[in-house]
């Protein structure tokens, strides 16, 4: 079943946005974005949508920044000083060795780095973050999950109320239909029953007609025709399918199950019929159960 839920929450130093969305699918396929340096939530956030969702491709969307609160500790790169004065004067010594005449002292580098050089190279700053604790950041992401999951159940309830509607009135549609073909099968045996007295009779011409063994041949007829059976579990699996739809509990692939057994009976209903009219029906009730078909694939 389609749905959606959105939270915008500033909590405990953090600014957070958490979406979750749903299209049908058959089964639970549940997928979590979020800033890599959260991953390790993945997990908990699948396992608090799985306790809620039954049904359905679910995608969260997670969005978490801290604010900054306090100013970020500088501290210098001692390894990278040494490694840079040390490059110096390594230098230096190589000059010293080339130019040994001593007319090209001003050729040396200064081994005394001031302020402004420092500040002009790469690296010699750090500034140290402070490790987040992840039970902490847990904390504060459980509870707009919650929230958001409420949003997106309401979403999915409201949706599920016209559903139902829907599908109780292509039930109502199926009920009726069937009514009429039980008040029409035995017509349509009498019918069968005439027009076969009358096929013999026009071969047979002057001679008599057996009435016994017409009535014989018609019952064994009649017999195959018969889809009182069929009526009376159509009847049941409407009433089944109104007790799913009053359940509370995840009822989508019994749903789907249901409708394969309503349309079987149809179809066994329609291949014995000799009537039109039955025929017409039959027709009619296949596109009402295909309608609840479609429906029922929004149905957790």
């Amino acid at each position: 079943m389609t749905g959606y839920g959105r939270v915008l929450k500033q909590q405990d130093g953090y600014d957070l946005a958490l979406e979750i969305r749903a299209v049908n699918h058959r089964y639970l396929e549940c997928t979590v974005k979020l800033p890599r340096s959260y991953g390790y939530l993945e997990d908990k956030i699948k396992e608090m949508v799985q306790k809620r969702i039954a049904r359905g491709k679910v995608e969260v969307a997670l969005t978490l920044h801290r604010q900054e609160t306090e100013t970020p500790a500088v501290q210098v790169n001692h390894a990278a000083v040494c490694a840079y004065l040390k490059a110096l004067l390594q230098e230096n010594q190589l000059l010293a060795q080339e130019l040994d005449d001593g007319a090209a002292e001003n050729a040396f580098l200064p081994q005394d780095l001031g302020l402004s050089d420092l500040l002009r190279l790469p690296d010699l700053f750090q500034t140290v973050s402070v490790e987040e604790d992840a039970e902490t950041v847990w904390q504060v992401v459980k509870p707009a999950l919650e929230e958001t999951l409420e949003h997106f159940l309401q979403m999915r309830q409201t949706e599920g109320t016209h559903l139902k509607q829907d599908i109780a009135s292509h039930l109502d549609a199926i009920e009726e239909m069937t009514n009429q073909v039980e008040r029409l099968v035995p017509e349509s045996v009498q019918l069968y029953y005439d027009k076969l007295y009358q096929k013999i009779k026009d071969l047979l011409q002057d001679r008599v007609v057996e009435e016994s063994r017409l009535v014989t041949e018609a019952a064994i007829v009649a017999e195959k025709l018969c889809v009182d059976e069929e009526l009376v579990r159509l009847h049941s699996h409407i009433a089944q399918f109104r007790d799913f739809l009053e359940s509370t509990e995840p009822v989508g692939r019994k749903m789907d199950f249901l409708v394969q057994e309503m349309n079987r009976e149809v179809n066994t209903t329609g291949s014995k019929s000799q009537s039109l009219a039955i025929t017409k029906l039959v027709v009619d009730m296949k596109s009402e159960i295909e309608k609840i078909r479609e429906q029922i694939q929004n149905v957790e």
